[in-house]
């Protein structure tokens, strides 16, 4: 038996979140602890993401570690981007950090970026690793739900209904910046669920002409506020809010959520996605699959390998893009 053979079948696991953070990997670092001790697996928790494999930050999952991390937002096992992962002398370091503690399998929440990088370290030194989408951003490819994206929905749905208390007060128009990156999924189901008038998304073109003829007769027909969600992507926010104020004659102002998206307590429902992929990842793990993404499509649990995520483009659900086309003209 080879040095790796007796490496792979040790029954050390380490978890840890990398990339941007959100609001579900706590609970999926928890229930991966606790699920994984019950499948005969011993845990252990990487702190500070790809650079703690790196500078040995991996410690045994204590209950008291996991206890009472369920309902906080963000990761209490921080997280990083490292640069130096991407040379083989710390991907060896990282390796031998590992090796050490007979830690034998990896389980990496996060998203695209964290999945190819334990892929790399898999070509490396075949170290399986199961990954657990989580991005408020929802642009991973193969999965329709990635941990994070309720919360970051509540948290602009509780900011859109502030906001327009003070649009409606003062007979303003606001244009509401949100997050994504480029994919405008938290945009379009926001102007969905807020009733906003506008939606500005890098999947759909749009036409200032028509959406201005478009408010200008709704103003003459009682409208008295407007409120508009545009995705960072479009890198339009600041031009949009220029141009309402010029055609509706109306004092327009720019709100730019930034990093609030990101934070506050788990929903019920990114507490129950995180436990239902936590499971899915360490069976996945224990039926011998060494680099797969934990999935979620029309309403099942499932995987794909990491191929599948990095050599496709994640496209938003057409129902939801055609629900969106009359708020973009």
């Amino acid at each position: 038996m080879n040095e790796f053979s007796t490496f792979e079948m040790s029954k050390g696991l380490a978890i840890m979140t990398s990339g941007g953070d959100s609001a579900g990997m706590n609970p999926a670092v928890k229930y991966c602890v606790d699920y994984a001790r019950k499948q005969g697996y011993s845990p252990y928790l990487v702190y500070d993401g790809l650079r703690g494999l790196i500078d040995d930050h991996i410690v045994e999952a204590t209950r008291e570690l996991t206890s009472g991390i369920l309902h906080r937002g963000g990761t209490v096992l921080r997280s990083s981007r490292s640069k130096r992962f991407f040379e083989l002398e710390y991907r060896q370091q990282a390796y031998d950090n590992l090796q050490r503690r007979s830690i034998g399998q990896l389980i990496v929440i996060g998203g695209d970026g964290s999945f190819s990088a334990l892929n790399q370290f898999y070509n490396d030194f075949e170290v399986p690793f199961a990954g657990i989408p989580a991005t408020i951003d929802n642009d991973i490819a193969g999965t329709d739900y990635c941990l994070g994206v309720d919360t970051a929905l509540n948290m602009i749905r509780q900011s859109v209904d502030s906001i327009r208390d003070t649009a409606t007060s003062f007979s303003r128009a606001f244009v509401i910046e949100v997050m994504g990156r480029h994919c405008g999924y938290l945009a379009m189901v926001s102007a969905l669920s807020s009733g906003a008038e506008v939606c500005i998304i890098p999947e759909l073109p749009y036409d200032l002409d028509s959406i201005g003829a478009r408010l200008i007769d709704e103003k003459k027909n009682g409208r008295t506020y407007v409120l508009a969600i545009v995705a960072e992507g479009t890198r339009m926010s600041e031009h949009f809010t220029r141009w309402l104020s010029d055609t509706m004659k109306m004092d327009a102002r720019l709100t730019v959520l930034g990093h609030v998206q990101r934070g506050g307590s788990p929903t019920v429902h990114d507490r129950i996605m995180a436990y239902k992929f936590s499971v899915a990842a360490i069976d996945s793990l224990k039926s011998g699959n060494t680099n797969a993404i934990m999935t979620f499509r029309d309403g099942s649990f499932g995987s794909v390998p990491i191929e599948t995520v990095t050599s496709s483009k994640y496209r938003i659900d057409s129902d939801l893009l055609k629900l969106c086309e009359a708020l973009s003209r």
